[in-house]
């Protein structure tokens, strides 16, 4: 595919407690994940950030489960999102500070993201639902 990042990038929101622990994460592995941790990070400052205890349904955070579909293969997973530690791709447990983790947080049913990924292919996503 050959894109321009979209100029219009969905609409994202995080929850409070959740945007503190990514921030950390992000800051943390800087270092190891350079290009995953900078997208992370540029996610969590353009998310809305809502109150922790503001319910967050319909919204991919922590531990949600999540059908996506990739936009250029046409296929559809579902998953649920992880911090690292508790990532494990065969069970469906996908870590946060991967390519996907980091644009499915903070979706909703309906969006799609465009991005790039640290190779410098592009990918988009469509979620499908939030459970």
């Amino acid at each position: 595919m050959d894109h321009a990042l979209q100029t219009r990038l969905p609409a994202i929101v995080i929850s409070a407690s959740d945007a503190d622990r990514l921030r950390h994460l992000a800051e943390a592995a800087a270092e190891k994940y350079p290009a995953t941790a900078e997208f992370l990070a540029r996610e969590i400052d353009r998310a809305e950030i809502v109150p922790g205890d503001r319910p967050m349904h319909g919204v991919v955070g922590m531990q949600s489960e999540v059908t996506f579909r990739d936009d250029v293969s046409g296929q559809t997973r579902t998953v649920t999102l992880v911090f690292p530690d508790a990532a494990d791709v065969d069970s469906g447990r996908i870590s946060v500070l991967t390519p996907i983790g980091a644009a499915l947080i903070g979706l909703s049913a309906g969006q799609t993201i465009e991005f790039q990924t640290p190779a410098g292919g592009w990918r988009s996503l469509t979620v499908v639902k939030v459970n």
